[in-house]
C-alpha cells in the first residue's frame, strides 16, 4: 500500500515527492521542528530543486557550505538554515552508513516494532514525538506492519489524508503540546 502523495504541504508535486521517495519523508520529519508542517515537508522539494537532486549519499558528501546555501536561498528551506543543513547533512551520512544510502532500508529492514523505534531513534534528530509519529505515517499511510507498536493514542501526521484533515492534525498537535505544558 502506497499513497500516491501524502497531503502534508498543499503541494501537490511536494506532496507526491513525500510519498515516492522515502529521503524526502526523512528529511520532512527532520526539518519538522519550529516551523508549520507543511513548511517543513515542502523542504524535501525544494531541497531537490535547488540541488538538482535528492540522493542521501551525494547529500552527506556535499561541501557544508553549498548545502548551507540552498537552504538559505529564498524563499530558506527552514528558519534555522545552517543548523537545519547540518542535520539534514548527519541524517543522510547515518543513511550511508548504516543503511546504504537506502531511506527506506530503516523501515523495510525492521525485525519488529521494537528494531524499527530503535532505528528511528537512532537517527539525527529523531527524538520519541519523531518516532511516534513516522512511525503512525508509515503503519497508516504505507501499510507497514512492523510500525504498528509505534502508532500512538493521539492524532499524528499518519491521520492526515486530505488538506482538511492536515488543518485537524495542526489543531489537535496544538491542543496536546498545550497538555503537555500544563501537565510538566
Amino acid at each position: 500500500m502506497n499513497p500516491d502523495r501524502l497531503h502534508f504541504t498543499g503541494n501537490d508535486d511536494a506532496d507526491r515527492l513525500l510519498a515516492e521517495e522515502p529521503l524526502a519523508l526523512l528529511i520532512g520529519f527532520a526539518l519538522d521542528q519550529q516551523v508549520t508542517v507543511p513548511t517543513a515537508f515542502l523542504g524535501p522539494l525544494k531541497l531537490k530543486e535547488r540541488l538538482g537532486m535528492l540522493d542521501a549519499t551525494a547529500i552527506a558528501q556535499l561541501d557544508p557550505a553549498e548545502l548551507e546555501a540552498a537552504f538559505r536561498e529564498k524563499p530558506a528551506v527552514h528558519r534555522f538554515p545552517g543548523n537545519m543543513a547540518r542535520r539534514v547533512q548527519e541524517l543522510c551520512a547515518t543513511l550511508v552508513d548504516e543503511y546504504g544510502g537506502r531511506a527506506e532500508r530503516v523501515w523495510a529492514e525492521a525485525a519488529d516494532g521494537d528494531d524499527l523505534r530503535k532505528r528511528i531513534g537512532s537517527l539525527p534528530g529523531f527524538g520519541e514525538m519523531k518516532t511516534t509519529s513516522l512511525g503512525a505515517v508509515l503503519a497508516k499511510r504505507f501499510g507497514v506492519s512492523t510500525a504498528e507498536p509505534l502508532v500512538p493514542n493521539h492524532p499524528t501526521l499518519g491521520d492526515v489524508d486530505s488538506a482538511e484533515a492536515l488543518a485537524r492534525y495542526q489543531e489537535a498537535k496544538r491542543a496536546h503540546k498545550a497538555k503537555l505544558r500544563a501537565q510538566a
